[in-house]
């Protein structure tokens, strides 16, 4: 028989039934309590979602980030090392400066879903040990990743606001995928002037291309105009 480790309750907030039910197997085997919150079909609220986590008192959490209906897990970490439980992120998400918001918000540490189950349970004995999961320098560098982040965004989205409303109707156009002479026939004016307002995008946004104008209003989340019949 395993070893017990004192029957650590852990609460795992998951939705691919798969990956939550290895996991809940596995430390379940090394002699955890597990309870698992599997998000619904429908969305859930912060507090829904945190009420049903914290219902078997856990010590750590293992959380996701994409719940699918119940969206960014991010934002239950708070309101969890609030009620002082250890939050465990374990994403398949790769954005450092998402990490650094994880971390920032009071996480422990974030663990790709690629990581080696031994190290997943190493990294619960090492909470269950009082001991720290993630170097300082570590944590530094992911938040600082996230702080650069934001700065980013402010700045592409003051760029955004700083487009004429022809500039912005232009953009909505690139984002869907429309070549500058649909644009032009689209609009009714010639391509030489969609071109100068291309340019004109290009240059606000301190960007090279039209598909890293794309990205970047994508990346900063933008909401194109409602389009107009002419430009």
């Amino acid at each position: 028989m395993p070893r017990s480790l004192g029957l650590t309750r852990i609460v795992l907030i998951e939705d691919h039934a798969l990956f939550a039910e290895a996991l809940d197997v596995a430390l379940t085997l090394e002699g955890h309590q597990v309870h698992r919150v599997s998000p619904t079909s429908a969305p859930m609220t912060t507090a829904h979602l945190v009420t049903a986590a914290l219902r078997s008192r856990p010590r750590i959490a293992l959380l996701d980030l994409d719940l699918g209906p119940a969206g960014d897990g991010v934002r239950l970490i708070t309101p969890l090392v609030d009620a002082s439980v250890a939050v465990v992120v374990v994403t398949a998400s790769t954005d450092r400066a998402r990490w650094g918001d994880c971390v920032r918000q009071g996480a422990r540490t974030v663990l790709p879903k690629s990581t080696p189950l031994n190290t997943i349970l190493a990294t619960i004995r090492r909470i269950g040990e009082g001991q720290r999961v993630m170097p300082r320098e570590e944590r530094d560098l992911l938040v600082a990743a996230f702080h650069d982040e934001n700065r980013w965004l402010q700045h592409t989205r003051e760029r955004l606001e700083s487009l004429t409303t022809r500039e912005r109707e232009v953009l909505a156009r690139l984002m869907a995928g429309r070549t500058v002479r649909e644009i032009a026939r689209e609009s009714f004016v010639s391509e030489a002037t969609v071109r100068t307002q291309v340019k004109s995008i290009l240059s606000k946004l301190e960007v090279s291309s039209q598909i890293a104008a794309v990205g970047a209003a994508m990346k900063a989340r933008w909401r194109p105009p409602a389009m107009r019949d002419r430009l």
